[in-house]
């Protein structure tokens, strides 16, 4: 406020000086002026105020340019804090409420819709005081050379603010209206271009066209409309504008005639009424702004607090003291409801002993997510309460459940950045040092953002009990080694690549074994399927510069890196290989083009291919002007971004187009001019020796040293576990497992299979070694065998942690010292699951469908939501014994047959004898759903041959399900093809 007020005076002078100019200097009568007691000539005065003048506009002009910058800087810094707190109430939000809002819309608020905000934050107070202060000086300055001036100035301003306000609403308005036919108009023409077969088919383009001319004459009238306003309104202002001046030359010139006001008054008014205008504009948009904005702020606002928000006191900081949480699990009259309203779990009511192995079996995934999301806060009970070691989960800070209750399920949610990263999550509560860079961590504090820097020290192994971080990483090491030998991630670290000089032992230790492990591959068969890197053979897993070079590059090539080595690329045109390897590139892309297309980089078979879209697309580009002119034509970056594709591509990907002539050509010249062109690469590559290791490989390359042949096919996991068993034999399979911390994982952990997502899980519920762990069918990818040797390791390093196992069912119920089991929510009492007291007779029925449903594997897996609109139109179906439900050839309009109770006879008519039995559906069967997705008269007849009770689905209900939910579809896909293997 103090920088923008310092702005008036100046602005002031400027006005005030031209005035002195043309009435002191030029307009002086005589040739010396007195001024404050001081003589000057007319000519040093004229020079003096026309320095100020200078002076004066600069130094305005800097003022100005300060507040500008201050400005920006306040908006940053408010949008930052406004954007770190709706990412911070996002943390705070009621897990049934993302359900409701989208992803993508609370991404779009945050980022796009926020961002035109956080310049009215820094305009909020300095904009109207800075531009209303420069309205007030200038018509101070008006009203001080004359008072009709400043009422001119300011007669026609009320009349503006009435009129223009009123008539942009209207153009507003038209413009609607024009958004409104223009997407009319972008339908026609999209059902236009979709029908561009029928239309001519049938003869009906120059309708067509009639139609499409009338809607382009409605745009047309409306523009025309809006320009009709748009100008007219112009007109309005610009006349307005130019009617002030009017006044002022004529009431100004005529007092100026008069002797009233000086000349230089007169044109010193007329120049800061120009200055008038920009103010004024700038106060209207200002208020514009502003009304745009309070509706953004509402909407933003309305959808960033929504009801059943966290308590925030309970995120902030760390908690004093961090109780233990070991002893028993109370569920007193727990009932949990989803965002609809509808129970979830209902009048939970027991106790799980502390320290114990607790199985709860529930059908429902949404039942076992529920319970999991109890017992770790991520929703709260709508009545009941739920109590561990005594102590009110809902009271207790965040940061104590965080440390004491661990969670992993089947499908985890991982993070970009590494597998360690993902790991030690738990483990990085707090920052342990002071940040590196105290400038950005002084910047986040002025804009209220987290006080924790990112660049401190946050491995806090005393958040797992140990002393060290060593400690806390054989501590994980522990729990991986409970997987078994050469576990799945074990094999996953064959895959990694390294640099030897992070660790040295395991890569001198892989390059002694070499010997030994050709020795087994070929004990075991499996030799045929490496190609072995030998300097006289051409290795078809290589690509061209790797067999060329007899080397594997240190990072990945890319066209930029490759069209950068200008004198290897010089080198290729010397020795004649850019023309053979131009017509090589010319082959695969005509290939890749026929097979994928422009458009079909996202194919999984060509992602099989490691050669990326963009080099693909770039390739593209330059192959039909080297298919005209040639080779010469291209210049040595152009070559370079060409040549990648035969550098990123071995000759067993290419194929046939990799002829023979060119594998000797390139052996020759590996021969004879390699080690010269190496030199000219630098340290890009690190040649092959069978005495060293090479960085550019994986484990598993390093360990044959050569490539694994592409026609191994199902021999793969053999070799594997070849390799796998002679690492472990001599001591590296330590060595190899940490290569996987350091795994990169993509963001939401795209690049990770769920045979490796799954250990995770595991190990980032495990590593802060919780006094509850919750597994939610944890390793569900994996054998028995491995889950039984993970879960005895766990209680071997665990003894005193209470274990919750949730699955849909447990072969042995009798190894747990507790069994639960969850159906509809809730606990099942002497195998019976009831129905409330409370529940009305729709209620119940409705409850009974949807148990009925739950109990069949083909829609076990469905949402409650879901079960929920299939059993609202299913119907309750009962046939005596030898009652026929169908016949064949009926239409399926009845829906399909859920059995329940009895069995029920398909049977195939015959004219020439008695019907013949096809197959007996029994209790939990579906039948004749294969009429209602392929709508085709039943196939056979359907006949009780007991008594039925079944739940007839209805075909819209049955079919939406299909359409809709993938793990039904793909259950059914099973269940036609057991009926083709009978």
């Amino acid at each position: 406020m103090l920088v923008t007020a310092t702005l008036f005076p100046l602005l002031y002078l400027t006005l005030e000086l031209p005035k002195r100019i043309i009435n002191d200097a030029i307009g002086s009568q005589t040739s010396v002026i007195q001024y404050y007691g001081f003589q000057f000539s007319q000519v040093t005065f004229l020079a003096i105020l026309c320095a100020a003048f200078l002076f004066s506009v600069l130094l305005h002009g800097l003022v100005k340019m300060r507040i500008n910058t201050m400005k920006g800087i306040l908006s940053e810094r408010m949008l930052r804090r406004f954007r770190y707190q709706l990412i911070g109430r996002v943390l705070l939000f009621p897990q049934p409420y993302f359900e409701r809002v989208s992803q993508g819309e609370l991404v779009s608020m945050v980022t796009a819709e926020s961002e035109p905000m956080g310049g009215l934050m820094g305009d909020a107070i300095s904009q109207p005081v800075l531009q209303a202060g420069q309205m007030v000086t200038i018509l101070g300055f008006l009203f001080v050379q004359s008072f009709w001036f400043g009422v001119a100035a300011c007669a026609l301003i009320p009349l503006q603010a009435w009129i223009i306000p009123r008539m942009q609403r209207q153009i507003n308005r038209l413009n609607k209206i024009r958004i409104q036919e223009v997407r009319i108009l972008a339908a026609d023409i999209g059902e236009s271009a979709a029908g561009v077969a029928a239309i001519r088919a049938h003869g009906g383009w120059r309708y067509r066209m009639a139609k499409i001319t009338s809607q382009l004459g409605r745009l047309f009238e409306i523009r025309f409309e809006i320009y009709q306003k748009k100008f007219f309104m112009k007109f309005i202002n610009n006349f307005i504008g130019q009617l002030t001046p009017f006044f002022f030359f004529s009431i100004g010139g005529y007092l100026v005639l008069q002797g009233a006001v000086s000349l230089g008054a007169l044109v010193a008014a007329l120049a800061a009424y120009k200055d008038l205008s920009s103010p004024w504009k700038e106060l209207l948009d200002y208020y514009n702004q502003t009304q745009d904005m309070s509706v953004r702020w509402e909407v933003i606002t309305e959808r960033f607090a929504p009801a059943g928000m966290m308590d925030e006191s309970l995120f902030i900081g760390q908690p004093d003291e961090i109780p233990r949480l070991n002893g028993d699990i109370q569920l007193d009259h727990v009932t949990v409801r989803d965002a609809d309203g509808n129970a979830v779990l209902e009048d939970l009511n027991t106790v799980l002993p502390g320290g114990r192995v607790i199985a709860i079996s529930a059908s429902s995934s949404e039942d076992r997510k529920a319970l999991a999301e109890l017992l770790t806060r991520e929703v709260l009970p709508a009545s009941g309460t739920v109590r561990i070691e005594g102590l009110d989960l809902k009271g207790l800070h965040h940061g104590v459940i965080a440390a004491r209750v661990g969670h992993a399920d089947a499908r985890p949610l991982l993070f970009q950045g590494t597998f360690g990263d993902n790991v030690m999550m738990p483990i990085r509560r707090r920052p342990l040092t002071e940040p590196e860079d105290a400038e950005a961590h002084a910047e986040a504090m002025r804009a209220g953002n987290s006080s924790d820097p990112l660049d401190a020290d946050w491995q806090d192994p005393g958040a797992a009990g140990f002393d060290t971080v060593q400690e806390l990483y054989d501590w994980w090491l522990h729990l991986i080694e409970g997987m078994g030998p050469g576990n799945a991630l074990f094999r996953r670290g064959l895959d990694q690549s390294f640099d030897p000089e992070r660790h040295p032992e395991l890569a001198a230790r892989i390059v002694v074994l070499r010997d030994r492990l050709r020795f087994a591959a070929s004990e075991a068969g499996l030799a045929r399927f490496v190609h072995v890197f030998d300097r006289d053979r051409y290795n078809p897993a290589l690509p061209v510069a790797e067999n060329l070079l007899f080397a594997v590059p240190r990072r990945p090539i890319t066209p930029e890196l490759l069209a950068s080595q200008s004198g290897f690329l010089n080198q290729l045109r010397e020795l004649g290989l850019d023309k053979p390897l131009v017509a090589l590139t010319l082959d695969v892309i005509d290939m890749l083009r026929q097979i994928f297309g422009f458009d079909g980089t996202d194919h999984p078979l060509f992602r099989d291919l490691g050669l990326d879209p963009e080099i693909y697309e770039s390739a593209l580009t330059l192959v039909e002007r080297t298919r005209a002119s040639g080779a010469a034509s291209l210049s040595t970056e152009e070559l370079g971004r060409l040549l990648t594709i035969p550098f990123r591509l071995s000759a067993e990907k290419i194929g046939p187009a990799f002829s023979e002539d060119m594998q000797a050509r390139i052996l020759e010249l590996r021969h004879s001019h390699s080690e010269t062109m190496l030199a000219q690469l630098g340290d890009l590559f690190a040649p092959l020796d069978p005495t060293e290791f090479a960085p550019g490989l994986t484990v598993l390359e390093n360990a044959l040293f050569g490539k694994v042949s592409q026609d191994i096919g199902s021999r793969a996991d053999d070799l594997r576990k070849m390799v796998a068993a002679v690492l472990i034999e001599f001591g590296a399979q330590e060595g190899v497992v940490q290569l996987i911390y350091d795994l990169p994982i993509s963001l939401s952990g795209s690049n990770l299979s769920a045979m490796y997502a799954e250990p995770l899980a595991l190990s980032r519920a495990t590593i802060r070694r919780p006094d509850v762990l919750i597994m939610d069918q944890t390793l569900a990818s994996y054998s028995m065998e491995t889950r039984i040797a993970v879960h005895r390791n766990l209680r071997r390093q665990l003894p005193e942690t209470t274990m919750i196992y949730l699955d849909d069912k447990f072969e042995d119920e009798g190894v747990f010292d507790l069994y639960l089991e969850l159906q509809q929510g809730r606990l099942v009492t002497e195998g019976k699951g009831g129905i409330s007291e409370d529940d009305s007779a729709a209620s119940a029925d409705l409850g009974r469908k949807v148990r009925a449903l739950e109990q069949t594997s083909l829609f076990s897996t469905l949402s409650r939501k879901q079960l929920r609109l299939l059993a609202f139109g299913a119907k309750w179906f009962e046939a005596k014994q030898g009652e026929t439900v169908f016949l064949k050839n009926d239409q399926p309009t009845d829906g399909a047959y859920l059995i329940l109770e009895g069995e029920a006879g398909m049977y195939l008519p015959r004219e020439d004898g008695p019907d013949q039995l096809i197959v007996v559906s029994k209790s939990g069967t579906l039948v004749g759903e294969l009429g209602l997705i392929r709508n085709e008269p039943r196939a056979l007849s359907m006949v009780a041959e007991t008594d039925l009770k079944c739940l007839r689905i209805g075909a819209k209900e049955f079919l939406a399900v299909v359409e809709n939910d993938a793990a039904t579809a793909f259950k059914l896909l099973q269940v036609v093809a057991g009926y083709v293997s009978n």
